[in-house]
């Protein structure tokens, strides 16, 4: 059924297909429209499933890391500072290799207090073990979040399906809703193979010794190896079933590509316009949109970018010392390539800035006109400041 939603309630949407039995939420702007409609559902009796008011987001994800571990299907949603807070626990629920799901709407870190876009939030998690999936828009929402349900529970790793603050969360646009009996057909019940149970009790995440701990690690890494090719399995399930597939990454006129711009999120239709618009003038121009970043797709990366001479990676984030993130996995993938692409990195739209098609000209021109990267990021619409008055 086609509706009208906005990014939130795709979410959500989801969330009510895939038969979610516990949802954990503490409200935080910009994802408190996920769980408010999540508790009406639960409430009104539109899901069968146990809703947690909790004091916090750390107790928010602890509450799920107990009901993941006795066999519950399990979800739930933050933002920004809200993340900062679980932190602890991401690592504690990755490393129990528990599949819990969570929408993470990309929104600044303070101070200064911002609750617009930006995506340094969920990329400075990105060592945790959670699976990283980013959406471009509305219906890439409410599919991403049915596939992260099916790419959990088989790897047995939580996923993160990121999407942007009010550029996608708040923003209305139609989303074809698939009725029940389609999801079931995709999503089976979850069925651990481990899960605590009071009559048969055993230890669950005991201390470690040296003699052990390395092994586990390695086991979360496997893991995440095998989410790559596990990931084409779902979205091939899915396809069969809805008639829908993105990729890890998606490669857009990159064929003959000179320049391309690599970009994520909502500033990837920005960036679809422009391209047109550059091809319209005889540019050699492409587009690759990243939307797994956990794990990297290094191949799917190297494999679009071969062919051409510069990429220009769009960064809504920074990692101060370091530059954009999205630049620096990049540049790794691509390090042991001969004759690779030049990449050259930019930041800009943090704290919910417009990215609009100038600003995405204007990064392609400097990569154009540029011989060589610069040696860090290029900051890009940056507002002159008076050293006299500190203001714009």
């Amino acid at each position: 059924m086609m509706r009208v939603l906005e990014g939130s309630h795709a979410v959500a949407e989801a969330v009510r297909l895939a038969r979610v039995q516990v949802v954990s939420a503490y409200p935080i702007t910009p994802q408190t429209h996920i769980v408010e409609i999540l508790s009406d559902y639960c409430a009104a009796g539109g899901m069968d499933a146990r809703f947690l008011r909790v004091e916090s987001e750390h107790s928010c994800l602890a509450a799920l890391i107990g009901a993941q571990s006795a066999g519950a299907r399990t979800f739930t949603a933050t933002s920004s500072q809200g993340l900062a807070l679980m932190h602890e626990l991401l690592h504690w629920s990755a490393g129990a290799r528990l599949p819990i799901v969570m929408a993470e709407v990309n929104r600044a870190l303070g101070p200064g207090w911002n609750i617009w876009s930006d995506q340094t939030d969920s990329l400075a998690q990105r060592d945790t073990g959670w699976i990283q999936l980013y959406c471009e828009d509305g219906q890439e929402v409410l599919d991403t979040t049915l596939q992260a349900f099916r790419l959990a529970e088989r790897v047995n790793l939580p996923v993160m399906v990121v999407l942007d603050a009010f550029y996608l969360s708040h923003t209305h646009e139609p989303v074809d809703v698939p009725g029940q009996e389609a999801v079931d057909r995709f999503l089976p019940p979850y069925s651990p193979k481990f899960r605590l149970d009071t009559k048969e009790p055993f230890a669950l995440s005991p201390l470690v010794p040296p003699s052990a701990y390395m092994e586990m690690r390695r086991d979360i890494a496997r893991a995440m190896e095998e989410a790559r090719a596990c990931f084409r399995d779902v979205e091939a399930e899915f396809d069969a079933v809805f008639g829908r597939r993105y990729g890890p990454v998606e490669a857009v006129r990159c064929e003959d590509a000179e320049i391309i711009l690599v970009a994520s999120g909502t500033v990837t239709s920005t960036a679809r316009l422009l391209l047109e618009e550059l091809r319209s003038k005889g540019e050699k121009a492409g587009l690759l949109k990243i939307r797994m970043f956990r794990p990297f797709p290094a191949e799917d990366v190297r494999r679009a970018l071969w062919r051409a001479k510069k990429a220009a990676v769009i960064d809504r984030n920074v990692s101060f010392g370091a530059g954009g993130i999205f630049a620096q996995e990049i540049r790794a993938a691509l390090c042991n390539m001969p004759d690779r692409p030049q990449v050259f990195g930019f930041i800009a739209g943090l704290g919910g800035r417009d990215v609009t098609t100038a600003v995405l000209e204007d990064i392609y021109l400097q990569t154009k006109n540029g011989d060589v990267p610069p040696g860090e990021s290029v900051w890009v619409g940056l507002q002159e400041v008076s050293h006299a008055t500190g203001r714009a």
